[in-house]
């Protein structure tokens, strides 16, 4: 039990820091929630599972294909969607609604794919599949276990590269922090806000070619990990990237060590209470009115409800999730997707500004006194 729990917690901790890389990306340079990011993740999933199948090309190689696709959709919606109405004066509000119209868009163009794979390729798992068996192993472990991390700290060490030692890095935090004075400097605010997004956009496509190793895919995989994205990149600052790939650490692990963890101690009349609960949280941060805990909020509404019929019902809306647990039953559905809002909500009452808020040198220093 003690080797799989663990595989599990690594594999999805590097997922989601992955993902909240380029969640946090989009924001920095918009401002905007970007509630379409998750269906980059599906663009991605399905590249790995459409070249596998039918090409016999493992996800690892799948990956830079994912990487360019999903960062091509993501700089499309920039340029499409996002830019023309922001500079029409639209809203916050519209533009976070114009994201969700782009992830319902994609949906159906999942869709429309997923029915062109099953009878032009006679494919009878596209709506819904299982992982895909394309891994080595090293002796009895994936090596889904060991590449995961080993990406993501390449990835990591490459941005620090890119934003420190580099003109474009230097180009692209002035843009993030004072686009007027960047312009006014001759920097290209425009291009350095499409490259964002092509990174952004890439790094979610590389996720979902590398989730195909680990868990089961389906049309809407990435939309349905929307919270657990947006709660890793909140918990990491909302606006720091490194931040982000520590928040995506915990997020990951916590969903996988909590919410089993909780399951077997509770079970389904927990996980009910647990949703009530997320409900009652939810509403009180949306009456706040303020911009982080009016997002935590509307997710926690739609996630409280959720979480509370699934467990109520004793049926399993999200095979994706109780794939991942194995057998604990329907209430490990609702306690894991609950276990990321809990610590979104933790973070925006301790810590409002996240973990990189955190002085952990005064900490330490404190520590040594005692």
């Amino acid at each position: 039990m003690v080797v799989p729990y663990f595989n599990s917690a690594v594999v999805y901790a590097s997922l989601f820091a992955f993902m909240a890389i380029g969640l946090t990306l989009t924001y920095l340079t918009t401002k905007v929630p970007n509630f379409a990011y998750g269906s980059f993740v599906t663009i991605g999933l399905y590249t790995s599972y459409t070249m596998w199948k039918i090409n016999g090309i493992a996800p690892y190689y799948a990956s830079a294909v994912a990487f360019l696709l999903a960062g091509l959709s993501s700089a499309i919606m920039y340029l499409v969607v996002l830019r023309p109405l922001a500079r029409r004066g639209s809203s916050l509000v519209s533009l976070m609604i114009a994201t969700f119209g782009v992830d319902f868009g994609f949906v159906g163009i999942f869709g429309i794919y997923t029915d062109y794979l099953r009878n032009r390729y006679n494919l009878n798992d596209t709506k819904q599949f299982f992982q895909l068996q394309a891994d080595f192993n090293l002796g009895e472990v994936p090596g889904i276990v060991y590449v995961a991390p080993a990406a993501l700290t390449l990835i990591a060490l490459l941005l620090y590269l890119l934003l420190t030692r580099t003109k474009f890095g230097v180009a692209m935090r002035a843009s993030v922090e004072n686009p007027s004075l960047a312009k006014v400097l001759g920097i290209n605010v425009e291009r350095v806000y499409v490259v964002s997004w092509i990174l952004a956009g890439g790094f979610a496509g590389m996720a979902g070619a590398f989730y195909t190793l680990w868990l089961p895919g389906g049309t809407s995989t990435g939309s349905d990990l929307i919270v657990e994205i947006f709660a890793s990149s909140i918990l990491g600052g909302l606006t720091s990237i490194f931040g982000a790939i520590l928040g995506g650490l915990v997020i990951g692990g916590s969903e996988i060590v909590v919410g089993t963890n909780l399951t077997t101690g509770f079970g389904a009349i927990g996980a009910a209470a647990l949703g009530v609960l997320l409900l009652l949280v939810s509403v009180y941060l949306w009456r706040l009115k303020k911009g982080r805990a009016r997002i935590v909020g509307v997710a926690g509404i739609v996630l409280g409800a959720y979480v509370f019929l699934e467990a109520a019902s004793g049926l399993s809306l999200d095979p994706l999730v109780s794939g991942l647990v194995g057998g604990f039953g329907v209430e490990a559905i609702a306690y894991q997707k609950a276990v990321p809002l809990l610590i979104m909500v933790a973070a925006l009452i301790v810590m409002p500004k996240g973990l990189v808020s955190i002085n952990w040198r005064k900490l330490l220093r404190r520590e040594r006194k005692k």
